[in-house]
């Protein structure tokens, strides 16, 4: 048996205060008797029975507790990369405000799901960038995601196959007990236009490896025009570009990886079955600690009190008799 609490002042405090009220009740007591000449050593009757009252609540407010001191906790977790597509098309506002403005708040919710799990992030348009790599911090992360614009890339198109060859290279190297490729999530988000040429051959690799590939296509079929400043961006001929979303790209890359597609339209919105799908996968063991298991059985004194406290209540003793 331990205690959660140490036997401290507060406690020989109140063992004084009880001697001193509980001395002088039975003194006055004793004092009438004999005034009285009548014998009063029944004073003492109840004596007993209220000293073991009052020792089992000190007792419980110590916390006594029973079993194992010690127990083993594992830590289980998964990697997740997610990667951003940060092309001047991501500034098109067929979704409010933006299709980019809304994968950030949409990506937060991302974050505090799997508070517990390894996240990080890469930005990309024809080039990738790491923009957060794998960390349990989610302030970090969330202060990475708040800073993302279009401005922190190329404006030069969208290949795929860049971030998601630097995210199979990073989940595949990091150091520690992380052995199971099942554990580890790749999640693409972009509004599906990629010109890039080595996306399958990529794509391939990562179904090899095992590793889940999850794409989230951001946009509408009719898309919108992109401000860029200083009007709607224009083609070579002058014309207005109409960036829409380009759901086939994604889904043909999330089939080919045994993955899943998720889209964010105007009427729809599959973050929240993004984050349960991802949920469903098996973490793996990241460590274990030692932590303290020993319950505390407090309530067991608790009750004892009270039980002599009820009979302390019914059962009448007169302490001085006439």
């Amino acid at each position: 048996m331990t205690l959660f609490r140490e036997f401290g002042w507060f406690e020989i405090i109140v063992l004084v205060l009880f001697s001193i009220f509980y001395g002088l009740y039975g003194f006055r007591l004793i004092r009438i008797g004999r005034a009285l000449n009548t014998p009063y050593y029944r004073v003492f009757v109840k004596l007993i029975p209220r000293t073991i009252l009052f020792a089992l609540l000190i007792f419980a407010f110590l916390g006594p507790s029973y079993g194992d001191s010690k127990k083993e906790i594992k830590s289980v977790g998964k990697d997740i990369m997610i990667c951003v597509d940060l092309s001047k098309s991501m500034d098109a506002f067929d979704i409010q405000p933006t299709r980019l403005e809304k994968v950030k708040f949409e990506m937060k919710k991302v974050v505090e799901a799997f508070n517990s799990d390894r996240i990080g992030v890469i930005i990309f348009s024809s080039e990738a960038f790491m923009q957060c790599p794998l960390t349990y911090d989610e302030n970090a992360l969330n202060l990475f995601i708040e800073t993302m614009n279009t401005n922190l890339v190329p404006a030069t198109g969208t290949d795929f196959s860049p971030p998601l060859r630097m995210a199979l290279s990073k989940l595949n190297d990091q150091e520690g007990p992380s052995t199971q490729q099942k554990s580890k999530v790749i999640i693409l988000i972009s509004d599906g236009e990629d010109f890039g040429e080595n996306t399958k051959e990529i794509g391939q690799e990562i179904e090899d490896r095992g590793i889940k590939l999850f794409t989230l296509g951001v946009g509408t079929e009719k898309g919108s025009q992109i401000y860029s400043g200083r009007g709607y961006k224009t083609d070579n001929k002058g014309n207005v570009v109409v960036s829409k979303l380009n759901s086939k790209e994604l889904k043909s890359l999330a089939d080919e990886t045994g993955g899943q597609y998720f889209e964010i339209n105007e009427n729809r919105n599959d973050v929240s079955r993004l984050i349960n799908t991802i949920n469903r996968i098996e973490g793996e063991m990241r460590d274990t600690r030692q932590i303290d298991v020993s319950a505390n059985r407090y309530f067991y004194f608790l009750l004892a009190a009270l039980v002599l406290l009820v009979m302390d209540v019914m059962i009448n003793v007169k302490t001085v008799t006439i």
